[in-house]
């Protein structure tokens, strides 16, 4: 997952780069970060527990409900740190110019953590123990190649709608990833902030915590292969 990635530093409100000072960006990174993976992981215990052991309508109630959560949050967020929420659109944006590496380290940090705490509080609102590992087993090479094609097709949609106002590549995020939880076998992690923080979470969403380097592998692979494409967004021929 995610979201309003920028392409070039100035402007900034009009290429999503942060506006505002570094810190604040960063913590707004941990608070958007930590309510996805709220609406991830709550979500999934919700439609778990509603659904009767259907396991197709919880996963679509699963994917409807992030995919909503996702539009939102790019929507609110974007303006003050873009919204990334994902260590693979944050290093993009810092290899095609659009991030100062500077603010990398502190954004990659503030998703984890904010990934975590989300994890966390959805335990809490609905009664679990906190600390959870995850039992879930997600491997194999169809897995891996479901988390880079997840991780190409999102980096491509974000950066492929950068010439659209901001609230069209917030629709376009939240549309891809809905999705792509029905068209990839991995139901599309594609982050690895969230990878690793839905390693600590033994319900709907969980991904055992030694299956979880293989997904952030196919993701950063994916990063990799969609990099060509993205510079040729970030820096059109004349």
């Amino acid at each position: 997952m995610t979201a309003e990635a920028p392409a070039r530093r100035l402007p900034a409100r009009q290429s999503g780069a942060f506006v505002h000072s570094v810190p604040e960006a960063v913590a707004v990174e941990a608070i958007a970060t930590a309510f996805l993976l709220i609406a991830v992981v709550g979500s999934g215990i919700m439609a778990e527990r509603l659904c009767g052991g259907n396991v197709g309508l919880a996963l679509l109630a699963n994917a409807i409900a992030t995919g909503g959560a996702l539009l939102a949050l790019i929507l609110a967020f974007g303006p003050r740190s873009g919204a990334h929420m994902n260590p693979a659109v944050t290093i993009a944006a810092a290899l095609t110019g659009g991030l100062r590496w500077r603010a990398v380290p502190g954004y990659v940090a503030a998703q984890i953590l904010g990934a975590v705490a989300g994890v966390w509080l959805a335990h809490v609102m609905f009664d679990l123990p906190v600390w959870q590992l995850s039992t879930h087993a997600r491997t194999g090479l169809g897995q891996w190649v479901a988390e880079a094609i997840a991780t190409f097709g999102l980096l491509a949609t974000i950066w492929g709608c950068r010439a659209h106002a901001a609230g069209v590549t917030a629709s376009a995020v939240a549309a891809y990833i809905t999705g792509a939880y029905w068209f990839t076998a991995s139901t599309s992690f594609a982050n690895p902030a969230v990878t690793i923080a839905r390693s600590l979470t033994d319900t709907f969403a969980g991904i055992r915590p030694a299956d979880a380097p293989g997904f952030i592998l196919a993701q950063l692979a994916g990063l990799l292969l969609a990099l060509p494409l993205l510079r040729r967004h970030a820096h059109p021929p004349l």
